[in-house]
């Protein structure tokens, strides 16, 4: 009799304190650096070089030190704009394509030691560490492998001279939470007044496993390392900030032309996606710059990404596993513009009152089943606010249910789900319902849930009962299920639009019959011609006008054919006699294909316009434009 009590009890009595077993690892698992990475979620970027003084997209090399002088410089107000932004990080962009340094590095004369600033006696990578910790943020490094400034540029003395500043960033700044490394690597360049086009062998020129991560591996074991295929953390394939709606933190990057994969030498097709059972943990960082651009450019200061652009980023990245890392650029005075910071602070105050209330509190759940039956893997741990503590099936159900109760009927928009990603990445999927006129209709559902997936619904919905349906190969972990409210966002700038020549007023001239493509406000209709036929695109004006530059919009449906990377702009009066009026490059064109401003010197009197590609990026002769604009005094 006493024994069968005692089964009774074993039977029937929940969440005994007996031994229990957690669900084994599945697929590839987060180190201990990436799951503070996943903690972090956002983060900034700061591109301020002679670059900046230049009004350029992408430093060629070429220019004087001399120009490097910020009168204003003030790292703690860039620190701060980011805090209030909600971000956790700042990396600076201690060197870019250009090769100017911003710290003074002993492997070369190219840097602030000889910039007026501080009269040679600054350093840049130093003041933004400070500003950092002193904002709470953590801070990180950005160092471009290509360098267009050094006459070394494609040797190994190069490649020698890169490591020795990596080893410098490494050793003298602190602890820093990355180490971030571009995939762009050689093309035209100064190179030491050489001014030639060099290439390397990308996949065995800079030894990335060999020599150069090591150095980050042994003076930085914390550090993520990014670059396009890791090893750390991936790009996310495009610079809108965007990851895939199914993207997965797994990934076995793909090699490029049978070469190894290696930063700026990697099949792109999965990065946005991701590999469901991929074979490391690779998660997506998405990059995309406050502005535009990622430099700094005067034209642009009524372009600066809105707090509700900002909060659709947020969703798109974090919201789908990934981490976004915003890009920020001073002005030349080296402090940013009062709209970027008046974003940043707003988009700050978004965030937090979105998910100051958890409207899940003191909900109650029931599931299908409870591994074990014991309290550790309890329907409770979902409200816990704990990451790593989780509700988990028994191994043998792999499709269980979770039915939850709110105190008292809530209105949101957003639903928030976290695994317990120290044990793999295990959904397949999640469905979720509200209970409504006596059955469960389905609101939402998403893939890849991850580190932290949020679900924007497309209208906010009223309930009190909700389903959870997990769908995974093993016993899924569970460890969070949140409601919020997106908060509104009141935010406004003052714009200050120059004055654009009407289209009407444009005509270029071209038998194709599509011609009007390229002149008709449309940016998702495309003329697409060659250049075999004439070398240029000629526009012809009503009248004679006074211009201060052009735009050029690429095409906006993901294809590169027919877009420029290089171009002459010419002007003429009567068409005949033509004069140049700027010669330059879309450097950044490929991976962001935003709107290309060029400005002329100064303005211009002209009744014709000629465009001339010189360089495009499909192999063909094609090209390409989804718009043409031209802006007058």
């Amino acid at each position: 009799m006493k024994r069968t009590k005692l089964l009774s009890i074993l039977l029937f009595t929940p969440f005994l304190s007996m031994a229990q077993t957690e669900p084994a690892p599945y697929g590839a698992t987060p180190s201990e650096r990436q799951l503070r990475w996943h903690e972090m979620e956002m983060y900034t970027l700061i591109h301020f070089t002679p670059t900046t003084f230049q009004n350029k997209e992408w430093g060629y090399g070429d220019a004087d030190p001399k120009i490097f002088n910020p009168t204003k410089f003030d790292a703690n107000q860039i620190a701060a704009a980011a805090a209030a932004g909600g971000f956790k990080g700042l990396i600076s962009v201690a060197k870019h394509h250009d090769g100017f340094c911003l710290w003074p590095t002993a492997t070369t004369e190219y840097s602030v030691a000889s910039s007026p600033w501080k009269e040679g006696k600054g350093d840049m990578v130093r003041e933004f560490k400070k500003a950092s910790h002193a904002n709470g943020l953590q801070f990180g490094v950005y160092l471009s492998a290509w360098d267009r400034n050094d006459t070394r540029y494609g040797t190994k003395a190069y490649a020698d001279a890169y490591r020795e500043q990596l080893t410098e960033l490494m050793s003298n700044y602190g602890e820093l939470f990355t180490s971030w490394h571009d995939g762009a690597n050689g093309g035209d360049g100064y190179y030491g007044g050489k001014n030639e086009k060099r290439t390397i062998d990308r996949s065995t020129y800079y030894e990335w496993h060999e020599k150069t991560w090591p150095i980050v591996r042994k003076l930085q074991p914390m550090a993520m390392i990014f670059s396009d295929v890791g090893p750390d953390m991936r790009w996310v394939g495009n610079e809108k900030g965007f990851a895939a709606e199914t993207s997965w933190s797994t990934l076995t990057p793909k090699s490029k032309d049978g070469k190894p994969p290696v930063p700026g030498q990697v099949d792109e097709t999965n990065l946005s996606t991701g590999d469901r059972g991929g074979e490391y943990w690779i998660p997506a960082e998405c990059d995309v710059p406050q502005r535009p651009g990622w430099f700094y450019h005067e034209d642009q200061n009524d372009r600066v990404k809105t707090p509700d652009q900002l909060f659709e980023i947020y969703l798109k990245s974090v919201g789908r596993g990934g981490g976004m890392n915003l890009g920020l650029a001073p002005m030349p005075e080296g402090i940013l513009h009062d709209n970027d910071i008046l974003s940043l602070k707003s988009f700050g105050q978004k965030l937090k009152e979105t998910f100051k209330t958890d409207l899940t509190a003191g909900a109650m759940a029931k599931a299908s089943n409870v591994r074990e039956n014991h309290e550790q893997f309890s329907t409770a741990k979902l409200f816990d606010g704990d990451r790593y503590s989780y509700y988990a099936s028994d191994d043998h159900v792999l499709n269980p249910s979770v039915e939850i109760s709110l105190p008292s009927a809530q209105t949101f928009d957003l639903i928030r789900l976290r695994e317990n990603i120290k044990l793999g990445q295990r959904l397949d999927s999640v469905k979720i319902s509200v209970w409504e006129n006596s059955s469960w209709k389905l609101i939402g559902e998403a893939t890849s849930i991850g580190a932290n997936r949020l679900i924007k619904l497309a209208s906010p919905v009223t309930a009190q009962r909700l389903k959870v349906d997990l769908f995974a190969p093993v016993a899924p972990t569970l460890s969070e299920f949140a409601l919020f409210k997106e908060a509104a966002s009141n935010f406004g700038l003052a714009t200050t639009e120059r004055k654009r020549v009407a289209k009407q007023d444009m005509t270029i001239i071209s038998a194709d019959k599509h011609v009007s493509n390229a002149i008709d406000n449309n940016l998702r209709s495309i003329w697409e011609t060659t250049t075999s036929r004439s070398k240029f695109i000629e526009i012809r004006l009503t009248k004679n006008e006074w211009l201060t530059g052009m735009q050029y919009t690429p095409r906006q449906d993901a294809k590169l054919a027919g877009v420029p990377t290089k171009y002459k702009v010419y002007s003429s009066k009567d068409g005949k006699a033509w004069q140049t009026v700027a010669i330059g490059e879309f450097s950044n064109i490929k991976a962001n294909a935003t709107a290309q401003m060029i400005n002329f010197s100064t303005p211009v009197e002209a009744h014709y316009i000629r465009f001339e590609p010189i360089e495009v990026l499909s192999e063909d002769k094609a090209f390409s434009v989804a718009e043409f604009d031209l802006f007058v005094k």
